[in-house]
């Protein structure tokens, strides 16, 4: 088995957290209306009910970084399998509003911390070449969980009158299967290093790297000598600030307000429920395609580049969604194709960079800080959207085109943003990085 091989089968099995991400993020869109009906929610709790995950997902986020730290990635992210599931399926079997918040809060808190551990994971046993591919699989796995999630609604949609229910409990089986699949990886070297557990780091680095390794431990041993640097010291600055921005605008794309609330889009058009149901399919499928694209290019292409063309392509897709809606001479297939284009460029851009460059911007001693911060501040600004969207749609088609020009006008100034302050992570080391990117 060659060394590449061996770390995208590795990577392969770690991404699987993002598959669970995805699906999860993306299921509650086929049962939301259902669910809004059911327990004869307000507009303010329907928001709130359909946002717990996300008040989960922040929470996971901001929690998951120390946990990695200290016990290691391989127990944390069990621990979010073991979530995963128990959110599955006692979602689907509750009968009450509470506690359907209180099992989609837990599965937002492993959602939280998959996006925290998974990405941090695969780029510290990817080898610099193939890092930003490595690590983009976690997003492609999050839109292959995408639609999944879409084709699994819409097949069960018809089953019965309790056809939420198998929507939702259908994600608890990858999960326990994600369980299992981790105890094939090995932990990562770089946080066997920091336990000083030398010989066990150096049997992983015999399998993944082709270079020195005793060079490449005492690289590690060094980048760690600050291992308890606070993350908000003023040296670390330039890597909090890319983390935030990144993190903030990917929301300010507006891309969770359209998966989670795609089919009520899709039925301000005209189109029936069922029919409302099918297109995000083929958004799904677009999305996965496009990924891939991102995947395959990021580390010939780079990251600012991507970050830079996606942002005007969304811009201009976005800005003629909100004129559709405000001049209300928009028609279904024409809202398809315009959010087909929005969800291309997101793809290859913003989505397939996001966790690649958090988890390359922080140097080894504060990397499960920064990753958490990374992730926080996506979930708390993607909670604020998914809170705020239904109640701002509910509005009308007015409402609706407020919402779709301001994403429109915050990827203008991503792009701006990119361009005047990113720097270009691609080939290099973590370690490098970290020397570069902790300059006082």
């Amino acid at each position: 088995m060659s060394k590449n091989f061996r770390v995208f089968m590795w990577s392969v099995i770690l991404a699987l957290g993002g598959f669970l991400f995805g699906f999860d993020t993306a299921v509650i869109s086929g049962v939301e209306k259902t669910i809004q009906a059911l327990f004869d929610l307000s507009p303010f709790w329907h928001g709130f009910t359909i946002s717990s995950a996300l008040i989960g997902t922040v929470v996971g986020a901001l929690v998951s970084g120390k946990p990695a730290d200290r016990y290691g990635r391989k127990p944390v992210l069990f621990s979010i399998a073991f979530l995963f599931a128990l959110s599955a399926f006692g979602s689907a079997l509750v009968n009450s509003v509470e506690w359907f918040i209180i099992l989609r809060f837990g599965g937002g808190l492993a959602v939280g911390a998959s996006s925290v551990v998974a990405p941090m994971y695969i780029s510290e046993i990817s080898p610099a070449p193939i890092r930003g591919r490595m690590t983009a699989l976690f997003q492609f796995n999050v839109i292959f969980g995408i639609l999944m999630a879409y084709i699994s609604n819409y097949f069960l949609s018809d089953i019965s009158i309790d056809a939420w229910r198998w929507m939702l409990g259908v994600g608890g089986v990858p999960a326990v299967a994600y369980f299992f699949l981790l105890f094939i990886v090995p932990e990562s070297p770089r946080f066997l290093v920091k336990k000083n557990r030398i010989g066990a780091a150096t049997k992983v680095l015999h399998k993944i790297e082709t270079q020195d390794i005793e060079q490449e431990i005492a690289e590690i041993k060094a980048s760690m000598l600050e291992k308890k640097e606070n993350l908000f010291s003023g040296k670390y600055v330039r890597p909090i600030a890319i983390a935030f921005l990144v993190a903030m605008f990917n929301q300010f794309s507006g891309i969770n307000a359209i998966l989670y609330y795609a089919p009520r889009i899709f039925e301000l058009t005209g189109l029936s429920s069922r029919a409302s149901l099918f297109q995000p399919v083929l958004i799904g499928v677009i999305n996965g395609i496009f990924t891939i694209l991102g995947l395959v290019i990021i580390d010939r292409v780079g990251r600012r580049k991507l970050l830079i063309t996606g942002s005007i392509g969304m811009a201009i897709c976005l800005g003629l969604v909100a004129k559709a809606f405000y001049m209300h001479s928009f028609h279904g297939p024409e809202l398809l194709l315009l959010l087909i284009g929005y969800i291309m460029f997101f793809a290859f851009s913003t989505g397939a960079v996001i966790w690649v460059l958090i988890s390359e911007v922080f140097p080894n001693s504060v990397r499960g800080q920064g990753q958490s911060l990374g992730s926080f501040t996506h979930w708390l600004f993607a909670a604020i959207i998914t809170f705020l969207f239904p109640i701002i749609a509910g509005q009308g088609e007015t409402g609706t085109g407020h919402a779709f020009l301001f994403f429109s006008v915050a990827m203008i100034i991503q792009a701006i943003v990119v361009w005047k302050f990113f720097p270009e992570t691609k080939g290099k080391t973590l370690e490098e990085l970290g020397l570069e990117m902790s300059k006082e």
